[in-house]
């Protein structure tokens, strides 16, 4: 009876692996219960800063229009287009035509500027 308990479990963590992908990769067995090891889980990956330079602020709006450099973290190649100001007062330190560095993130589809500083 052993032997299939331990069948048992191992084909419930192959097939945990094949349906949910590498997430799972970092389980553990501790007396035949499985769990994750959360100091080796993959953390979201952080806005890196990406090379800009400003093409229009749109203060009202919380909008800004920047040139950019490949955007690593989103996969995004480089291209000039708008994006939303987290918070409106991240505008207020830049000007057309500044080269910056800034950071971006995705929420729910929308492009999202976080962090914002000139370049000298």
């Amino acid at each position: 009876m052993k032997k299939i308990d331990i069948i048992l479990v191992a084909s419930a963590a192959a097939l945990s692996l094949v349906l949910t992908g590498p997430a799972l990769a970092q389980m553990t067995m501790d007396h035949g219960k499985m769990g994750m090891d959360q100091g080796k889980m993959p953390m979201a990956a952080a806005p890196s800063m990406t090379d800009g330079e400003i093409r229009k602020i749109d203060k009202e709006n919380g909008k800004v229009t920047i040139k950019h450099a490949e955007i690593k973290s989103l996969d995004m190649p480089g291209m000039t287009m708008v994006f939303t100001a987290k918070e409106k007062s991240l505008l207020d330190k830049i000007q057309t035509g500044d080269k910056v560095k800034f950071a971006v993130i995705n929420e729910g589809g929308k492009m999202v500027v976080t962090d914002i500083q000139t370049v000298k």
